[in-house]
């Protein structure tokens, strides 16, 4: 008799072996690997483009920045130099959680016949609401997301961070197939 456990773990691995990845390891692999890319290629986005050409914050402003997103800036204040490594945790934590994701849904949408890219692009508006939309939830301290060039800016940092992400799965995933 097999156990509830034991039963649960079938239930994935048939799950993930059934959407075409090898295995729940290959799948989660290639997110982590996807969303810690992304998660640099958006801060070097940043840095060129928010500090750089932009001049919205310095460059040690980066790391922490999640810290002030989530908690405010008074507590990314309160924080010191802890807020760096709050910030960056936070960052690269979600990154590699939409990373997974992002290689989970991945398979469906290449089954259909879609390019990596092309879901990529909805997949940051996507991940780019539900972020800022939880910010909003947990803090009462950000940008004003109503605005344009916010909203615009926000899409464009999260293309930097999906499309590297997407092609990343995207590569694996024919490796392991």
């Amino acid at each position: 008799m097999q156990t509830a456990q034991h039963t649960h773990t079938q239930a994935i691995a048939s799950a993930t072996i059934g959407s075409g990845w090898k295995s729940r390891h290959d799948l989660v692999k290639a997110g982590i690997i996807g969303g810690l890319t992304g998660g640099i290629i958006i801060w070097i986005y940043e840095a060129l483009i928010w500090v750089g050409a932009q001049h919205l914050m310095p460059l040690a402003g980066i790391p922490r920045n999640a810290t002030g997103l989530v908690f405010g800036k008074d507590v990314q204040e309160s924080l010191g130099v802890l807020a760096y490594f709050l910030g960056t945790g936070i960052h690269f934590f979600f990154t590699i959680v939409w990373g997974v994701l992002f290689a989970a849904i991945w398979p469906t949408f290449r089954r259909r016949g879609y390019e990596a890219t092309l879901v990529a692009l909805f997949y940051a508006i996507i991940a780019w609401i539900a972020m800022h939309v939880a910010i909003m939830i947990a803090s009462t301290n950000h940008p004003n997301y109503a605005d344009p060039a916010v909203i615009i800016g926000g899409f464009m940092s999260h293309f930097f961070f999906t499309v590297p992400l997407a092609l990343i799965v995207k590569k694996r995933f024919e490796q392991h197939i």
